[in-house]
């Protein structure tokens, strides 16, 4: 009789943990963000960075915060940017558990844009990321990211127009074991996204849209509100 109290109290204990814990997959989500980049004048340097709001529902359930900032470089007479950065990240559970968990993380990035005709405006991003995760051993990952960009009321992305923005990256972990006998898969999660931009004056825009994030375990649409600042 006993036993099986305790097995009735170690449930009731134990379920609104597991509850909180699981996601919901039919929550739509929001991350409202903040980009910015700029040169050090006509020199071939400059720094690039973001600040990301990241919400599991529209704004009080925390998923992340990201803030991220970073040294570029783009050579003379060569298409293409170079950047080496950090990011802090309090990452959040699911629910209305307030538990939080930091992230340290180095990265290297290359950016470079390609075109297709006059209107596909393209841009690849490699990133190899170094994350020193609270609980964690030290991990790796790479990413791959495809943007694409389409004018529609202009044949230029110039002040007033409107545009297509559409991305989807790719995130692979350098390892599996990350510590204490756990394991992660290589595969660690895929983003799709499509949204309509607007350029509000040269080095402004802003885009509205939604991005599709899935896992091994989940997958989640966010809305994502984002205004991109180059100056």
């Amino acid at each position: 009789m006993k036993k099986n109290l305790f097995i009735i109290i170690l449930v009731i204990v134990l379920t609104p943990k597991i509850g909180t814990s699981q996601i919901d997959n039919s929550q739509l989500g929001a991350w409202y963000m903040y980009f910015f980049n700029t040169n050090f004048k006509e020199s071939s340097w400059g720094v690039q960075g973001d600040i990301q709001y990241r919400n599991w529902d529209l704004g009080g359930d925390l998923e992340q915060l990201l803030i991220r900032g970073g040294l570029t470089y783009s050579p003379k007479n060569a298409d293409i940017k170079f950047t080496t950065g950090y990011g802090h990240i309090t990452t959040g559970v699911f629910g209305s558990d307030n538990a939080t968990s930091v992230e340290s993380r180095i990265y290297q990035e290359a950016l470079f844009p390609t075109k297709i005709g006059k209107l596909f405006h393209l841009n690849h991003r490699f990133r190899y990321e170094q994350r020193f995760v609270e609980n964690q051993d030290f991990r790796t990952r790479y990413r791959y990211n495809l943007f694409v960009t389409v004018p529609l009321n202009k044949i230029e992305l110039n002040p007033k127009a409107l545009y297509l923005a559409m991305y989807n990256e790719l995130f692979i972990n350098g390892q599996q074991d990350i510590g204490d006998g756990r394991e992660v898969e290589y595969f660690d999660r895929n983003r799709a996204y499509i949204a309509l931009g607007y350029i509000l004056k040269k080095g402004l825009k802003v885009q509205f849209g939604v991005m599709n994030q899935k896992t091994n375990s989940w997958s989640k649409n966010q809305l994502q509100l984002s205004l991109h600042h180059n100056f």
